[in-house]
């Protein structure tokens, strides 16, 4: 089974050791950690794993510090000769044979990638508010990838497995972006022929930042990196990506106009509604912590929405 394994990481000394061990265990993969400026001793687990016992693994410097760059240069330095690309983020959880079973699964669906569904869970009272909102409409507006459904071949989810023959293709990521690199790596795959298959078997468990300001500039950069895939493709966002963007929208009328009450109210009706349904989702829950879910889901809304215009207004100037 002919793959190679990509790490990005930066800072995930905490995760790392039990990630590797399961990898290394579970495949015969030659196992990159693209690591961007670690100062937590990241670095250090991999290159003592990797002296010790473990010759496929390799500590690869990113001087970018972007995983787009990571991903690429661990591509050109060892992808040679190999059929089969798999990201795994280290900020995750991965299932059983989790490699394994995405090669299969490409292999049977005739897939030139497959994508899983990330679905967050939180260990802190933040944590478990923010991935509520996450694993819900009130989050995400309902995006697949974002909650365990059927499968299907669809245009975009969270990275898993990629052809790498393809990958090489179109050009691998764009190394310009700091973030929204995958949907924006997935339109070229689709322009060029590729079927993405989303595979709900092998969801991912991701854990949300643990901090407000973490996850306001977390969902800033989101907004951006979505706001340039668009212009660069020259598409318009869905549904569930426009109505964020009049919370900003309204956010700076309402301090910038003389009518500034006509948009405060729109704001207030939807702090209400954001409050009262992360409120109403813990209570089904039965979760205290889930009831505060309508703050980190405000937080990404407003921060995701500033993200966006701001990127598109600095394209127009």
């Amino acid at each position: 089974m002919s793959m190679l394994i990509v790490i990005p990481c930066l800072n995930e000394a905490m995760t790392l050791p039990g990630l590797l061990a399961q990898q290394l265990a579970e495949t015969d993969a030659t196992i990159v950690v693209a690591d961007g400026g670690s100062d937590d001793g990241s670095r250090e687990i991999v290159a003592q794993l990797a002296a010790q016992q473990h010759h496929r693994l390799v500590l690869l410097d990113n001087a970018a510090r972007l995983q787009s760059a990571g991903i690429n240069l661990a591509v050109e330095r060892h992808g040679d000769g190999v059929r089969w690309l798999v990201r795994i983020d280290a900020h995750c959880d991965y299932p059983a044979g989790y490699a394994r079973r995405l090669v299969e699964t490409a292999e049977a669906r005739d897939a030139t990638s497959v994508v899983v569904p990330m679905v967050s869970r939180g260990t802190r009272c933040f944590q478990i508010a923010a991935a509520t909102a996450q694993n819900s409409r009130l989050g995400t507006g309902g995006s697949p990838h974002r909650h365990i459904g059927t499968g299907g071949f669809v245009d975009h989810g969270h990275h898993a497995l990629m052809d790498l023959t393809s990958f090489r293709a179109v050009g691998g990521y764009r190394t310009d972006m700091a973030a929204n690199e995958d949907a924006e790596l997935d339109k070229r795959l689709i322009a060029a022929g590729a079927r993405i298959w989303l595979e709900p078997m092998l969801a991912v468990t991701y854990h949300p930042r643990s901090s407000i300001g973490a996850l306001w500039r977390q969902y800033w950069r989101y907004g951006e990196g979505r706001s340039r895939t668009l212009r660069l493709h020259r598409s318009r966002p869905k549904l569930r990506q426009t109505l964020p963007l009049m919370v900003p929208a309204a956010v700076l009328l309402s301090v910038a106009t003389p009518v500034s009450t006509v948009f405060a109210l729109p704001l207030l009706v939807w702090a209400i509604l954001c409050v009262g349904a992360g409120a109403m989702i813990g209570v089904r829950e039965r979760d205290r912590c889930a009831m505060l879910s309508g703050v980190p889901a405000m937080t990404m809304h407003l921060a995701w929405g500033l993200g966006f215009l701001k990127e598109m207004l600095a394209e127009i100037k």
